[in-house]
């Protein structure tokens, strides 16, 4: 059985920032929090999944809004 990884950036936080999560072989694990498509790709690279597309046509799972989404909309 091949290693599903799913990647997921759920939405913005009140906070600030959005969480990026993990998930592959059972486990969840939450790579940080993203303040830009930059920190997504920081975080992914240092999983060892550097060549990930970040399009909201791509793998990732967009929760609150696409790549273009940094701010809690008031």
């Amino acid at each position: 059985m091949a290693d599903e990884t799913a990647i997921v950036i759920h939405p913005v936080s009140p906070q600030g920032g959005r969480k990026v999560t993990a998930h592959a072989l059972g486990v969840d694990a939450d790579l940080g929090r993203a303040f830009s498509r930059g920190d997504v790709s920081e975080f992914l690279r240092r999983a060892g999944l550097e060549d990930a597309d970040l399009s909201e046509d791509g793998p990732i799972q967009w929760e609150g809004g696409g790549p273009e989404v940094w701010t809690k909309e008031t």
